[in-house]
């Protein structure tokens, strides 16, 4: 472990990028509790008001991610000052993410079923984020040999196809399968040569004089958001907090 520590986190300088998913991940969990406990009016916790006006979370956020934003430009991408920069910028990324839903909308919908998406853009970038911490890149790491250069290139091109496969979903409107094809082979096809959601980029581009298309693509989503909506907010509500009613 210690060897496959060295040769792909440390070597290729990917600390300080581990450091910034974990603690993105954990201030946004953090958050999520202390919001949940002030809504609840449990523990020390209160909104912060100075003036009668509601500072959200998401400017101190603002401020972390400038602040470890210069930090990381004005050193390199190894050392202590590495270090924290990252920290502070995850730290930065996580606050703002989690009102991700409040700057789409320029409302505050934190308690809302708009809200949850907030908590969609955080397991989509936490996802994004693994994926390149993951090691099999061969940039910047020393002493491989043939065979396992081979290896991680054809892990590599995998990779690829599959994120072209999962960008063709994305335009289709389905994020998720998008995000879960860069890691699984095939779900991300199986999302590109599905009928895109209706109200979806390649809907408005392709379907717009296929009037078949257009109805299949609507009756699709409806089915599927009958069967799996209500699943999906149930996961998004344990991790996020259920919306107001």
């Amino acid at each position: 472990m210690g060897h496959w520590w060295y040769r792909n986190i440390v070597e290729p300088g990917k600390l300080p990028l581990l450091l910034a998913l974990v603690s993105f991940v954990l201030t946004f969990l953090v958050t999520r509790a202390i919001t949940r406990l002030i809504r609840a009016g449990k523990g020390p916790f209160r909104n912060i008001t100075p003036g009668g006006v509601h500072v959200h979370h998401v400017v101190p956020g603002v401020v972390l991610m400038v602040v470890g934003g210069f930090i990381a430009l004005a050193g390199g991408r190894r050392g202590f000052g590495a270090g924290v920069a990252a920290v502070l910028f995850g730290m930065g990324v996580g606050l703002v993410l989690d009102e991700f839903a409040l700057i789409l909308h320029l409302d505050d919908v934190y308690w809302t079923e708009e809200g949850t998406k907030s908590v969609e853009i955080v397991i989509l970038t936490f996802a994004l984020v693994a994926l390149i911490l993951g090691g099999f890149l061969p940039f910047g790491v020393n002493e491989i040999g043939p065979g396992e250069a081979t290896d991680r290139f054809t892990v590599v091109r995998t990779v690829a196809v599959n994120f072209l496969f999962a960008l063709i979903a994305l335009t289709k409107g389905k994020g998720r399968i998008a995000v879960i094809g860069v890691f699984v082979p095939f779900v991300a096809l199986f999302g590109a040569v599905r009928l895109a959601r209706p109200n979806s980029p390649w809907a408005r581009r392709f379907y717009r004089t296929r009037a078949k298309a257009r109805a299949r693509a609507r009756v699709r989503a409806y089915r599927h958001d009958r069967r799996w909506s209500a699943l999906r907010r149930k996961v998004e509500h344990v991790i996020g907090g259920a919306p107001s009613r």
